[in-house]
C-alpha cells in the first residue's frame, strides 16, 4: 500500500496556501526616504517578488488586506507582515527584509541584545521626527486629510471647479 502527502497547493486547499512573497513591506510612498529605501529595495529584489511593497498612502490601503495594521499605526513606525499573518515592525523589519534579500549582514548586529535595544530607541526617535524632517505635516493632520479625502470619494467639489 502506498501512501502520498495531501496536496497543499492554492487550487487544493485555500487555507494552506503559501504566499508567494516571504515579507509584505508596509511603506509610505509619500515620504521620499522612504521611497528611496524601497526603491533600492526593489532593485535587490530584482523581480524575485520576495518582498510585496505596500504603500500606505495609497487610497485603497486597508488594515484587513495588512495584518490589521492600521494607516495611522503604520504611519507611526514601520511594520510588515509575514506569510503567516504576524505583524513585526522597528528594526525587526529592516532586519527581516535585508535577511530575505541576501543582505542581512548589514542588520546583522541588531540581533546582539544591547544593540538592538540602542537601534530600536534610535529609531523610534527618527520614526517620531521623519514627517517633519521630511517636509511634511504632523501626522494629526496627515490623518485629517486622509480621513476627508475618503469620505469625499469624488463626490466633493469646490464650487466653480
Amino acid at each position: 500500500m502506498t501512501f502520498s502527502k495531501p496536496s497543499t497547493s492554492p487550487s487544493h486547499s485555500p487555507s494552506l496556501a503559501i504566499a508567494p512573497w516571504k515579507i509584505k513591506l508596509l511603506y509610505d510612498g509619500e515620504c521620499p526616504l522612504c521611497v528611496r529605501e524601497v526603491n533600492f529595495l526593489r532593485k535587490r529584489d530584482a523581480g524575485r517578488g520576495l518582498v510585496n511593497f505596500v504603500d500606505i498612502a495609497a487610497e485603497d490601503y486597508t488594515a484587513e488586506a495588512n495584518g490589521g495594521v492600521d494607516f495611522a499605526t503604520a504611519m507611526g513606525r514601520i511594520h510588515a507582515v509575514l506569510p503567516d499573518n504576524t505583524v513585526i515592525k522597528d528594526v525587526a523589519v529592516f532586519r527581516r527584509v535585508y535577511e530575505i534579500l541576501g543582505m542581512g549582514w548589514i542588520y546583522a548586529i541588531t540581533k546582539l541584545p544591547i544593540v538592538g535595544f540602542l537601534a530600536d530607541a534610535l529609531y523610534g526617535i527618527w520614526a517620531d521626527w521623519r514627517l517633519a524632517l521630511t517636509g511634511r505635516p504632523n501626522l494629526a493632520t496627515i490623518l485629517t486629510e486622509r480621513q476627508n479625502r475618503i469620505e469625499c470619494s469624488g463626490r466633493c467639489r469646490i464650487d466653480g471647479a
